[in-house]
């Protein structure tokens, strides 16, 4: 019988040119009864042959490698044999450059690669690598190639709006796994006079969002920026909330701002969308339009209820486009999403949402 078939847990190649560090992850990762990593690889290259003729359900690949790098090798997996890849990279600003590079050819996930005394910081993400492989063995990867496939043939193509009659005063987005291709492709498709600014949670790495903000603002029309406390929102720009910070939004007299917040994580996020969201509901009522796309976990359906009950606009991303099916599923389940659309859809159905004709 085939192994892959006979064996139900999930088939991991683990990339890296560091002996110890293959070591430690595979050690980590077979610890858990629902994983087996079925060979290790000490460079791209090797990683490619590996990737071909086994087949694994997930790769985790490090950034720095020597003959093909993480970014080199992952493009190379995608092309030839698409497959959900963790990235493994330095939690730095150049580590944060890198990884969004990956993120926009299609890896599903990036976690930060221990340092310093690396036995120690390892057991103490031991838990989260193996959380974040069994999520990604569920990805659709089939939608991460057809997105970043659109990129290339479309040239990132930007929707104007003929007219705008403002109807809602912000719009508040939740993402997670996924969620830096699928922002990308959304953001990119909005124009520069959008008339109401954009507030984003994505789940991310520590010193992540600022490099994803500038990336996202290099591409797009609308200025998108990190947010800061009292940063002045206004109609044209998106502001993504800082990793390991919630993120509310304030209304003082026609004016709206930011409000950082050091309290505890919500779901085990910080940020949290249900956070973002549900200081919109107080500030705004239903003057809000809120989506959520790809994500694991439930965060932001909490905070699309209460929205929705006072009359927000909520647009869920479905199943069809999702990388990862658990946000958005989480707000269809409750009943409260007015629209259920698939990713290409999105961005023109926020532009109407505030009165704009496409």
């Amino acid at each position: 019988m085939d192994n892959k078939t006979s064996d139900k847990r999930i088939r991991v190649l683990v990339i890296d040119d560091s002996a110890l560090m293959r070591k430690m992850i595979s050690d980590i990762l077979n610890s858990d009864s629902r994983i087996n990593v079925v060979a290790t690889a000490n460079d791209g290259v090797e990683g490619l042959e590996k990737t071909r003729a086994l087949k694994p359900d997930v790769i985790t690949l490090d950034v720095e490698m020597p003959r093909k790098n993480g970014v080199e090798t992952l493009e190379e997996i995608m092309k030839t044999c698409p497959t959900p890849v963790i990235m493994l990279s330095s939690l730095t600003q150049e580590g944060a450059q890198i990884s969004l590079k990956a993120f926009s050819l299609g890896c599903v996930d990036c976690i930060g690669k221990p340092s310093g005394t690396i036995s120690l910081n390892i057991a103490e993400i031991g838990r989260d690598i193996i959380e974040r492989i069994v999520v990604a063995s569920t990805a659709n990867i089939k939608s991460t190639t057809n997105i970043t496939t659109s990129f290339q043939h479309d040239k990132l193509p930007m929707t104007r709006a003929k007219s705008w009659n403002n109807k809602k005063k912000i719009i508040v987005i939740g993402a997670s796994t996924g969620g830096p291709l699928a922002l990308q492709k959304v953001l990119t498709s909005i124009p520069g006079d959008f008339p109401a600014p954009i507030a984003i949670v994505q789940h991310m790495p520590p010193h992540f969002t600022n490099s994803f903000a500038k990336r996202l603002d290099s591409i797009s029309q609308l200025k998108i920026i990190e947010g800061y406390d009292g940063l002045n929102l206004k109609s044209g720009m998106a502001v993504i909330a800082p990793s390991g910070m919630h993120m509310l939004v304030k209304k003082r007299n026609d004016c709206i701002f930011c409000s950082l917040s050091d309290a505890p994580s919500v779901l085990s996020v910080k940020p949290a969308a249900n956070l973002l969201f549900l200081s919109a509901a107080d500030e705004f009522g239903g003057g809000v339009v809120g989506v959520i796309l790809t994500g694991m976990g439930k965060d932001g359906a909490e905070g699309a209820i209460v929205l929705q009950k006072q009359g927000a606009h909520i647009i869920a991303e479905s199943k069809e486009t999702c990388i990862i099916y658990g946000m958005p599923r989480a707000v269809i389940e409750a009943g409260v999403a007015n629209q259920v659309l698939p990713l290409q859809d999105i961005a023109g159905a926020m532009i109407k949402s505030v009165g704009g004709t496409l």
